[in-house]
């Protein structure tokens, strides 16, 4: 599975953001799929996290309410839709797919994709 992610940008505080990750291959909608970052001198994060049937998905306490994952598995396609983002929501976001355990470790997902910058400004 190939994974690209894109969507990200610059957007003022308050602002809003919907990233994508585009997968190849027929498996993508039998994995669960992950969203990360990172931002510079830190370490990579749990977003945010959603079952391959879609039915169950999980959060960050940092992004609970305000980040919604969703995805389309007839589109192979994961979303990201973030509203009233903060500052230190800045980071290279990436998105992941097939954990073998727990989706909060990003050691745990075998397949990854490149990475899409967001940036928000006050």
């Amino acid at each position: 599975v190939q994974l690209q992610a894109s969507g990200g940008g610059l957007v003022q505080a308050g602002g809003s953001l919907r990233l994508s990750c585009a997968a190849s291959g027929s498996s993508f909608s039998s994995y669960t799929m992950g969203w990360f970052r990172q931002a510079p001198g830190k370490e990579r994060e749990f977003v945010a996290a959603i079952s391959w049937w879609g039915g169950s998905t999980y959060y960050s306490d940092s992004v609970k309410g305000r980040f919604t994952i969703s995805r389309d598995n007839n589109k192979n396609t994961g979303y990201l839709q973030m509203n009233s983002l903060k500052r230190e929501d800045t980071a290279v976001y990436y998105c992941a797919a097939d954990a073998s355990g727990s989706y909060y470790a990003p050691g745990n997902f075998n397949y990854w994709g490149q990475g899409t910058q967001v940036t928000v400004s006050s």
